[in-house]
């Protein structure tokens, strides 16, 4: 029997829990009618754009763009510091109401899970549990959603990106051709900082190139990589959606700078706002990490990194900012930088 899989997305999560949180306790101003982001400590002009509403879209600003920079481009900015405790509980509340549905509800992330309804519609369709889906999240927990609707995880997730925000896309296998294939390939899942310079270089710039690739000539290239993403390309993936968490292996963040970084101070000021983000995100899972890496690449698109194990795990900022520091000052070869990632593994709890 053919599966029916639903990747449900909350828009601009933090932003949004944070303005129907403030709207519940008496706010007058909804947060996503304003300009108006979620980012690090802007006194300190260590923060980066973690969220943004629609209206601070309009002006420019982009997720991963350091404080100082989206506040020039809009002076009035409304700029709000993340609290974890509260978007774990909305991520909470996501979960349960998708549990109405389907007891097979796989939290992919903080704002984002799988709902497998194969054994669960009921004789209804798929697509309409979705709508309704669509509309639950909106009248009772007051915030807007993409929906994904496919046979398999891989394309539920492609088709919830297809175009936001508070959309419901289908993509199904048949409709690769027309929605998937024309796609840039770097909008394929896998295909990462390393993967992209290859493909690049192979002639490969859509999702259709690559899946019309020969198979061989990608393991020639990527190895065993080669064949995965070819799958992906095609639109194949047989994993399950498992009840749940997913493990927490690592965490990590990155962005591309809307300048090219060419001097150290600002380049570290990235990595620090990076660091801040991904040590938070520690902190509010009570974990520490072991292990530091830092990833760059350049405007030609070369990437490299570098990492290293620490003597202790620990989430603390000022450490592991010490070592992203040390890691990037002997890993920098000097030229422009687009694109710089911190990234921390060897969790413990």
């Amino acid at each position: 029997m053919e599966r029916t899989i639903l990747h449900v997305d909350v828009n601009s999560a933090y932003l949004s829990w944070e303005a129907v949180y403030r709207l519940q306790h008496g706010s007058q101003v909804d947060l996503r009618t304003v300009p108006s982001v979620v980012g690090g400590d802007e006194k300190s002009r260590h923060g980066i754009v973690l969220a943004r509403s629609i209206p601070a879209k309009k002006y420019d600003i982009k997720t991963g763009e350091v404080l100082w920079s989206a506040r020039s481009k809009c002076p009035n900015l409304v700029v709000l510091s993340p609290f974890y405790p509260l978007y774990l509980s909305c991520s909470n509340a996501m979960v349960s109401l998708l549990k109405e549905y389907s007891p097979v509800v796989e939290r992919y992330s903080v704002d984002e899970c799988f709902v497998d309804l194969t054994d669960y519609c009921g004789g209804r369709s798929g697509i309409d549990i979705a709508w309704e889906i669509k509309e639950q999240f909106r009248n009772r927990l007051g915030y807007t959603v993409n929906v994904g609707v496919s046979v398999n995880k891989l394309l539920a997730k492609m088709a919830s990106e297809l175009e936001k925000p508070d959309r419901l896309h289908t993509l199904y296998p048949h409709e690769m051709p027309k929605k998937l294939w024309p796609l840039p390939v770097r909008e394929l899942f896998l295909s990462g900082p390393r993967t992209l310079p290859k493909l690049y270089k192979l002639n490969i710039f859509t999702i259709g190139q690559l899946a019309h690739a020969p198979v061989g000539l990608l393991q020639e290239h990527f190895k065993s990589h080669g064949h995965a993403i070819w799958k992906y390309a095609n639109g194949i993936d047989d994993s399950p959606v498992v009840a749940g968490e997913r493990a927490m292996k690592g965490v990590g963040n990155s962005t591309t700078a809307p300048y090219d970084l060419d001097n150290e101070n600002e380049a570290l000021l990235y990595l620090l706002s990076l660091t801040e983000t991904v040590a938070m995100r520690l902190r509010a899972a009570s974990m520490t990490a072991r292990v530091v890496t830092v990833s760059l690449r350049d405007a030609g698109l070369s990437f490299y990194s570098h990492q290293r194990r620490l003597p202790a795990p620990t989430n603390n900022t000022g450490v592991l900012f010490a070592q992203v520091k040390q890691l990037f000052l002997e890993a920098w070869k000097q030229e422009p930088l687009r694109h710089v990632g911190v990234h921390l593994s060897e969790l413990a709890g």
